[in-house]
């Protein structure tokens, strides 16, 4: 076997292993040759606790590092951001909203299945955001071990957490803070909850997500930025 087969190999055999801890891959065979990272983030995204052991999850001590490195190489064109999330710890998921956020390199989002709860500021932390027709984005209002409570102190800390998600959303959408907490504390759609699931084009009309369309149209939207971005790359 030639060095360059073995090379070859060596090389989708680390790709794969990637991808099984971490839903985590380097793009690079489109035709601009950009380098695009992917990031998945999917099932429960796991905070300072364990989730339990049969729960699919994504790691904030896996995605921040990750991120991290990201912002660092020079060699990184752009970052696709793969949603499908039942959503998860507060905390965990604001810091790699905000990562996203704040990174360099041109980012879009797709939400895949659903973007529930504290995945919605991670969806819209991207420079650009899709959703395909068939998702569901749930907002609702902050829990504390899945249920309200009544203590006055406990609530307006919860108030507090609850405003800084609907600033995060509210700053990097169209939609505006009061029109969250309307959708937050509808009543009317989910049973036994105060709520609201949006569908993929709903999430659009509220502006939410800026466009409904699938991984051909996020690409190319993420190729173009790049391209935009650093014009000797296209």
């Amino acid at each position: 076997m030639s060095e360059k087969k073995k090379e070859n190999l060596e090389n989708e055999k680390e790709r794969n292993e990637q991808i099984l801890e971490m839903g985590q891959v380097m793009l690079e065979n489109n035709p601009g040759r950009h380098r695009v990272e992917l990031l998945t983030i999917i099932g429960e995204v796991e905070g300072h606790e364990s989730a339990p052991s049969q729960s699919k999850t994504t790691k904030y001590e896996h995605v921040l590092p990750k991120l991290a490195m990201i912002e660092d190489d020079a060699g990184v064109d752009g970052l696709l951001i793969l949603l499908n999330t039942v959503g998860g710890d507060v905390e965990a998921g604001l810091a790699i909203a905000e990562m996203i956020a704040s990174l360099s390199v041109p980012t879009v989002s797709l939400v895949l299945g659903g973007g529930h709860s504290i995945g919605v500021p991670m969806a819209v932390s991207a420079d650009y955001s899709f959703v395909v027709p068939s998702a569901t984005m749930v907002i609702h209002p902050v829990r504390s071990s899945g249920t309200f409570i009544g203590v006055a102190q406990t609530y307006r800390n919860m108030e507090k957490i609850q405003d800084r998600i609907t600033n995060f959303i509210a700053a990097h959408s169209r939609v505006t803070q009061e029109r969250l907490e309307e959708l937050m504390l509808d009543t009317s759609q989910l049973v036994k909850d105060v709520g609201t699931m949006l569908e993929g084009r709903e999430a659009v009309e509220e502006g939410l997500i800026d466009e409904v369309g699938g991984v051909r149209e996020a690409m190319k939207r993420l190729h173009a930025m790049i391209e935009k971005r650093n014009p000797q790359l296209s």
